[in-house]
């Protein structure tokens, strides 16, 4: 009697092995870092809404440290300001390690990103064909893109209006400006006094409407709108570690799709700036065939950013004429920064606005 072979797809869990195993670890690190990122922001937000760093000075420094570490602020305010401010030498914390591991930070520490995926999470169950579509990339994903170079050109030209969607700011403001004063309204007393604030409104439909619509296509800001994801994904195409499928392994069974955060078309050739090194393909493909290692070969991937040079002048251009459309309404003059409430200590208006991000 001759001696049985066994193939591959006869010993599934001999072909996970130690990959299966050490990939279930890490994506269990990550979800435990991802919930440590996010209660140190609900800590900080509680510090400045209950006075807390009024009685603790060292604490505003720490504090300062979460929209200083942002690159994108970094850049746009040296862009519009021309000066490069001592403190902002902390986002070389999140810039240098993305140059190495790719988009590390929105997958493990943005805040608005951990957000959106505990909603999807908690609300949205899909499997099998529904979540592979959801999960592959769209053209659409190139809008980031246009916005980022918009919003540059703008700050070039002295309009600082990035923190209208990057990340940071905009958690920020949501809550300071929509989520507690909604609290406050339910529970009297909750902080102490109620804020009012402008706009409010529009800051909570905004914000719900970014929630509600990653039921439907998950992470949807972060995929779709975020300036500091597309920065990020621009610098991920140098980065040294990232994915690398084995044809020779890989079945097509597109299970690699399921919980991809990025959809950055792991089945496929790996879009870099896309990738939100999650993890979750490693421990989803049922032939280990995907791995990270450092420099996988290029034929393997899309190195590019997928957006026309055409598309992106076009955004410059758009971002270039709003600075002269502000001003022609009378929103960056001496005149009405009279009426205005600015907080105690600012400098004079148009030096304010090409340094307010607009966090709250």
């Amino acid at each position: 009697m001759e001696p049985t072979v066994q193939t591959k797809a006869d010993t599934p869990l001999t072909v996970l092995g130690d990959s299966w195993r050490n990939a279930l670890r890490i994506t269990s690190v990550r979800i435990l870092v991802q919930a440590l990122f996010f209660a140190l922001f609900l800590s900080f937000l509680g510090f400045t809404t209950f006075a807390v760093v009024d009685r603790t000075p060292q604490l505003r420094k720490w504090i300062d440290k979460l929209l200083e570490s942002d690159p994108l602020v970094m850049i746009s305010t040296a862009l519009t300001t021309h000066t490069v401010y001592g403190a902002l030498w902390f986002s070389l914390v999140v810039l240098l390690p993305t140059l190495f591991l790719g988009r590390f930070f929105c997958n493990w520490i943005c805040p608005l990103g951990t957000l959106q995926q505990f909603v999807t999470w908690l609300l949205r169950y899909v499997t099998g064909r529904e979540a592979t579509q959801a999960n592959r990339y769209r053209q659409s994903q190139e809008l980031k893109y246009g916005i980022l170079v918009a919003m540059l050109a703008a700050a070039v030209l002295g309009s600082l209006q990035i923190g209208v969607l990057d990340p940071i700011a905009l958690l920020f403001r949501s809550f300071t400006a929509a989520v507690l004063p909604t609290v406050d309204d339910l529970t009297p007393r909750f902080t102490g006094d109620l804020r009012l604030h402008q706009g409010a409104w529009f800051i909570g439909f905004l914000f719900f409407t970014l929630a509600a619509v990653s039921l439907f296509r998950p992470r949807f800001f972060c995929r779709v709108l975020c300036p500091l994801g597309a920065l990020l994904g621009v610098l991920s195409r140098f980065s040294w570690w990232r994915i690398e499928r084995d044809p020779v392994r890989c079945n097509g069974c597109n299970r690699c799709l399921l919980n991809c955060e990025g959809a950055c078309d792991p089945h496929a050739a790996l879009r870099k700036s896309e990738c939100l090194v999650c993890f979750n393909c490693l421990e989803d493909c049922p032939e280990g065939a995907i791995r990270f290692r450092f420099f996988p070969p290029a034929s393997h991937e899309v190195t590019d950013v997928d957006v026309s040079r055409r598309k992106l002048i076009f955004a410059a251009v758009v971002g270039a004429l709003f600075p002269p459309w502000t001003r022609a309404t009378g929103r960056t003059t001496r005149d009405f920064s009279s009426r205005l409430i600015r907080p105690p200590g600012s400098v004079e208006e148009i030096e304010f606005l090409e340094r307010c991000i607009k966090c709250d």
